[in-house]
Formats: structure tokens, C-alpha cells, sequence
């Protein structure tokens, strides 16, 4: 039962062992190790011990350990080693809430260690290693939960929901990294408290979001967003922090398209996305509800859905960056979805698109295998990358560095100052159809044309 400690690092061996009472690593570095992932690389290791936070703090200084904070009022002392990884210690305690308030009003500090666990959230997350010792402790039955994936609250559900609305954002995406199910209880808990996620800042709800949408980057399991996602509707959570996506539930879409309505479509679009568009994907047909509502069809979904996607994120605070380009390829996703585009519009809109390119190919591709569960290579991919490819062999310039003339060159033919980047336009219309016009002598007279023409009487 000793195995974890060969994979500890040597400084936090040492401090347990100068540590005048057991000093226990609890949470997501226990669990993990006992699901039989290796915990060599964390960063970051939860520690709890009957000690006050300066007895603790002494003992960590003694070993070497540097102080980064001391919240004495809740026992808690964050530190760093020499190596860079963190610690968290939180002195046993009791906690009592006021319902909905994720900060606890009273704190009590105790000897016990199963008090210590049922301030927590899930068994599964209760589970205690002796560092010193080499031992588990298991006060609420936690190593069978894990052993069966499942999530159970340290006390009744709607207790520990209805004290942190942000615990309804962590079962979803602890089940998502894990792979892990809420029991039955667990789940009716949930669904009862679903409001209390507008009790939660708005920054936090965003992070925990953002990891159930990378949650396959935790372990490598691929459905494992889209089983966090699926958990936020069924608590009801992502009516409440996202309700313009969840107004898609029940709304039928094109059986010879799709085999799902509009809201399940989005989430397994997030399923077979790979992660740079995930964001993308889960607000790509964001619009469809609105449409439908407003217009009875979906004809203007993808701008209307560039309009939803730029409020929901903002009101979520997501960074402006992420805003920015997942609303572009919303608006965008649909474009020649049915093969129909002229080639010229094509490559205008490959050029315009320039480094995204391969963002809105990804997220296309994601959206035609979420219709069917059809993994084959979707046909507007198909064909862009083969335009794109004519368009390399052609010598079609994709770039502004790429064409022949550049602007002090344009300036020099007595372009003004102030309409270069227009006639830099003009010269990328006039090679996409034909690589062979991108050569200095050929973009010269081009040029020469057009200023004479101006000049023509």
C-alpha cells in the first residue's frame, strides 16, 4: 500500500517526516494514482493535517519549502519548492454554509479526519494517503467509488450543492476528465440546485468550462468533453450559463443531414473536434435557435450565430482573442457547405482567411461527422484543400509578402501613401485566378493601367 510514495518527490518525503503529526496528500493526486495514472509530473499536491497553519508553516520552512500565502483564518498555507511545484495545506476542519454562497460562513478546526472529508465534495475526491505512514485512509468509502467510477457526495447532495454553486461545474467536468458517472442522488442533487450557477462568478464558470471542453487532454479519453457536456444539460446547468445553446434541445433538423437535433448535433461537434476549435464547435449552429424562433428557419444562422457567440463569451469574460476568432469561424462554418461556390470565391475566401484556414477546414469537418457520426472526409473539405493546393502549384500568392510588388514598390509607381493597402487588394483579385500574373513586370502594368486609367480624361 506503500507504492505512491516512490513516486513523490523527495522534499515533500522529507517534510512529512519532520512533520510533528501525519501530513496526509488528499484529492485528485490520490484518486489519480489509484485509477493507475502516474502522478510524477503534478504540480500541484493537496495536503491536510490536524497542524495549524504555523505549525505547518515551520516545518515546511525547515525543509526547504518556500511560503507563497497563509490564509490563517481557514488553515490554509500555499507553498513552492525549489523545483517550482506547488503545494496547498489545509489544516482538518468543519465548515458551515449559507446556501448559495460558495465562501463558507463559519469554519471550526478539528482533530478528525472524517469531518475533514465531509467538508468536501465528492467521496471519490475524500480519500487520504499517510505520506509518513505509506497507508490510505477512507473515512467515507472512496477507493470503491473510485474502483466503480462513480460520484457520491460526503453528505446529502442537495447540502453540498446548495453550498457552492461551482461544485455543479466540477461534477461535470471531474466526470469528464475521469470518465466517471454521478449516482442517482448525486445527479437529483444537482438538478435541484442547476440556479445556484448564476451565484458563481462568471470567470470561474469560464475555466471550468474550458476544461470540460480539454477534458480529453487530462487522460487521453476522447469522449470525455462531450460526457461533461452531455452532464451540463441533463443538471440543467447549461440552460442557465449558456440557455441560447440549450434552446436547441427539441428543435428537429433535416433528416437526409441529420440524425440529431440542433443542441445534441453541437455537443457531439465538440466530440469530433480536435482542440483548437472546440470553442467553435460548441457554438457553431448557436444561432439555429434563435432563427427558428424568430424568422422559422435557420437561412440566417450563421450571422446570427456570430452575434450570439460574441455576447454569450463576453458575458462569460473569455478572453477577447478566443472571442474574437470563435465568433469568425461561427460566421463562416456554413460557407459553400453544399460544394456550390465558384472557384474564384473560394480561393478570395482562402486568401482572406490566411493562417484560420486550417481552424475553419477543422471545424467544418467536425460539423459534417456530428450530422451522421460519419468520420469520412467531409466534400468541402475536400475540395478547398485541393483548391489550395492548385493555387500553391500556380504560384497564387496567399499573402501580402508573397505578391511580386510590395508597397514601397507600389509607391515608387506613384501610388499614394493612403491607397496602397486598396491597390495591394486589387493585385491579389488579379492573381487569384491565374499564378502566372504574380511577376514584378506583369503586376507593374497592372498598376500603370489602373493609375492611367485614372488619369485618362
Amino acid at each position: 500500500m506503500n507504492a505512491m510514495r516512490k513516486f513523490l518527490p523527495e522534499n515533500l518525503l522529507r517534510l512529512a517526516e519532520t512533520c510533528p503529526a501525519p501530513l496526509y496528500l488528499v484529492g485528485g493526486s490520490v484518486r489519480d494514482f489509484l485509477l493507475g495514472y502516474p502522478i510524477g509530473d503534478a504540480t500541484d499536491y493537496d495536503l491536510s493535517s490536524p497542524l495549524s497553519a504555523e505549525e505547518f508553516l515551520a516545518a515546511a520552512k525547515d525543509a526547504g519549502f518556500a511560503a507563497r500565502a497563509v490564509y490563517r483564518n481557514t488553515g490554509t498555507v500555499k507553498l513552492e519548492d525549489a523545483q517550482g511545484f506547488g503545494y496547498e495545506f489545509s489544516r482538518f476542519r468543519s465548515d458551515r454554509y449559507v446556501r448559495g454562497e460558495h465562501v463558507p460562513a463559519e469554519i471550526f478546526f478539528t482533530e478528525e479526519i472524517e469531518l475533514d472529508a465531509r467538508r468536501r465534495d465528492f467521496c471519490a475526491n475524500a480519500v487520504y494517503y499517510d505520506i509518513r505512514g505509506g497507508t490510505y485512509v477512507d473515512p467515507l468509502g472512496g477507493i470503491g467509488d473510485i474502483g466503480r467510477k462513480i460520484l457520491r457526495t460526503v453528505r446529502d447532495p442537495r447540502q453540498v450543492f446548495g453550498e457552492d454553486g461551482l461544485r455543479l461545474m466540477r461534477l461535470a467536468r471531474i466526470a469528464a476528465e475521469l470518465g466517471f458517472s454521478p449516482d442517482a442522488a448525486c445527479l437529483a442533487g444537482a438538478k435541484e440546485n442547476a440556479a445556484l450557477i448564476g451565484d458563481i462568478a462568471p470567470e470561474r464558470v469560464f475555466a471550468e468550462l474550458t476544461r470540460i471542453l480539454y477534458a480529453d487532454e487530462k487522460h487521453g479519453i476522447p469522449e470525455d468533453p462531450y460526457r461533461g457536456l452531455c452532464l451540463l444539460r441533463d443538471t440543467g446547468v447549461l440552460s442557465r450559463i449558456l440557455p441560447e445553446l440549450a434552446a436547441g434541445e427539441g428543435i428537429s433538423q433535416r433528416a437526409d443531414f441529420h440524425s440529431y437535433d440542433c443542441l445534441e448535433h453541437s455537443l457531439r461537434c465538440v466530440r469530433y473536434a480536435p482542440r483548437a476549435v472546440r470553442f467553435a464547435a460548441l457554438f457553431h449552429d448557436v444561432g439555429k435557435p434563435y432563427c427558428a424562433a424568430a424568422y422559422g428557419n435557420f437561412h440566417d444562422h450563421p450571422a446570427e450565430g456570430e452575434r450570439i457567440t460574441r455576447e454569450a463569451l463576453a458575458r462569460l469574460k473569455a478572453p477577447r482573442r478566443l472571442t474574437e476568432e470563435t465568433a469568425m469561424l461561427v460566421g463562416a462554418h456554413m460557407y459553400d457547405f453544399d460544394c456550390k461556390a465558384r472557384q474564384s470565391k473560394v480561393r478570395r475566401m482562402i486568401v482572406r482567411l490566411g493562417d484560420r484556414l486550417p481552424l475553419l477546414l477543422a471545424l467544418k469537418q467536425a460539423d459534417f461527422s456530428a450530422c451522421k457520426d460519419d468520420l469520412s472526409p467531409a466534400p468541402t473539405v475536400v475540395k478547398w484543400e485541393r483548391e489550395l493546393e492548385r493555387m500553391k502549384n500556380e504560384g497564387v500568392p496567399l499573402r501580402l509578402r508573397d505578391l511580386a510588388l510590395g508597397g514601397a514598390d507600389l509607391r515608387a509607381l506613384g501610388v499614394p501613401a493612403q491607397e496602397t493597402a486598396t491597390m495591394l487588394e486589387a493585385l491579389f483579385d488579379f492573381c487569384l485566378p491565374d499564378g502566372t500574373r504574380n511577376t514584378k513586370e506583369r503586376l507593374t502594368a497592372y498598376v500603370l493601367r489602373r493609375l492611367g486609367a485614372r488619369k485618362a480624361p
